[in-house]
């Protein structure tokens, strides 16, 4: 190394770069399968992050809601259940899509599973899980899509909760969704209700590109002919890159997709998961026209897996550009992107998301605390969101409102 320096230029950047080439595009190998990536606070420009919560002083629901206990409301008294996407839930929360990376699929995703599955909270399976891990095994392969399910359904008790699996292009061509359509052991998720089907568009980590993972020279082979593999950016790993394909949408497939998943599926609720573009709304209001009973949107700060770092800092709309291009929407939205306290997660919801999903601070707390990590997160979750509502006066999440919001601008106020 020389003793070369350039004072305000990111040297370490560049340096990996000089020294590992592609790899440099990536963050140190080193961490792949126990690290989870995404956006950082500082380099997201978040809406979310300036905007505060409201209050008024006149509360008439909350004279409605004295008159109707026949006391003084309290926290308490605010009720979190909510239907999202078809699916019951607890409160307005749902946990995200974890795909086919190490992390997701090692006995840490599935404590993020089963405790998902004790909350009753709905669970995202994410794509290539069943493509690259395996549909089912005879083994305890926690790799595998169907040990994920029925990790999930052991754990369910009670009416809330439910299954949402994505498929990507690859997914298709293995026929996930129709595999796990005709299949016994997924039939009780089925007759009562608690399946939904996710056409994944893209992602809050890299809208425009597919899912990645970084696989062992075996496992590399494996998937060969149906995916990208590329060894230069493996960042001085043995390690390599795998690359899905995003698929190919304009409105019309989009809404033809959503037709075929509806007729071909039709006890599976139909969910669209969109990445944080600018043409958002145009694209939710297409999904929604064509029966979607949800649209999920990753803001540029979501994302559990394997990036490169441009596109964690420089790629897609903060959460709150994607909420504000929402506007006031017709159907149900779900959001996730640092989900973590109540504070952030009542904001989307007076924005119009109707719930939100957990993705890493699952994953993180899981691994605090694999037996009750995940429990307890949701519990300090509820008991703020209870707070910040009844603070508001209002005592049901879908009574939010964008008046409940200011948000700051250049200027000062809005």
């Amino acid at each position: 190394m020389s003793g070369l320096s350039a004072p305000g230029l990111p040297e370490g950047p560049i340096r990996a770069r000089a020294r590992d080439g592609v790899a440099g595009a990536f963050p140190p190998g080193a961490g792949y399968g126990h690290t989870v990536f995404g956006a950082t606070p500082a380099a997201s420009p978040d809406p979310l992050d300036r905007a505060r919560l409201a209050p008024p002083i006149f509360m008439p629901e909350r004279l409605e809601k004295l008159i109707e206990l026949g006391r003084e409301p309290t926290y308490g008294d605010v009720v979190l259940d909510t239907v999202i996407g078809g699916l019951s839930s607890p409160l307005p929360v749902y946990v995200s899509a974890l795909g086919s990376t190490e992390v997701a699929g090692s006995d840490l995703g599935l404590a993020v599973v089963r405790q998902a599955g004790r909350l009753g909270l709905p669970l995202v399976v994410g794509e290539n899980v069943g493509s690259v891990g395996g549909y089912r095994s005879s083994g305890p392969a926690a790799t595998t899509l169907l040990a994920r399910i029925e990790a999930y359904a052991a754990e369910l008790r009670g009416p809330h909760g439910g299954v949402v699996v994505q498929q990507s292009t690859e997914d298709a061509d293995s026929e996930i969704w129709n595999l796990l359509y005709s299949d016994p052991a997924v039939r009780d998720l089925l007759d009562s209700g608690r399946m939904a089907f996710e056409l994944k568009c893209g992602q809050g980590a890299k809208p425009g590109l597919g899912g990645m993972t970084m696989l062992d020279a075996d496992g590399a082979a494996r998937v060969a002919g149906r995916y990208v593999v590329d060894a230069a950016a493996g960042g001085g790993t043995a390690l390599l890159l795998r690359s899905g394909t995003p698929g190919t949408f304009t409105e019309e497939i989009l809404r033809q997709q959503i037709r075929l998943m509806r007729n071909n599926y039709p006890r599976a609720r139909v969910w669209v998961k969109l990445p944080p573009v600018r043409d958002v709304r145009h694209a939710a209001v297409a999904a929604w026209s064509a029966g979607a009973d949800a649209v999920t949107v990753d803001g540029a700060e979501a994302g559990t897996g394997w990036a490169p770092v441009a596109f964690l800092e420089h790629v897609g709309l903060p959460l709150g550009e994607c909420l504000a291009r929402l506007g006031s929407p017709s159907s149900c939205v779900l959001v996730s992107g640092r989900m973590w306290e109540g504070a952030r997660a009542v904001k989307s919801l007076a924005l119009g998301a109707t719930a939100v999903g957990l993705g890493r601070a699952a994953l993180v707390a899981a691994d605090e605390a694999p037996r009750d990590g995940l429990v307890n997160l949701v519990a300090c979750l509820a008991f703020e969101m209870r707070m910040l509502i009844s603070a508001l006066g209002k005592y049901a999440p879908d009574r939010l409102g964008p008046e409940d919001v200011w948000a700051a601008t250049g200027s000062g106020t809005r």
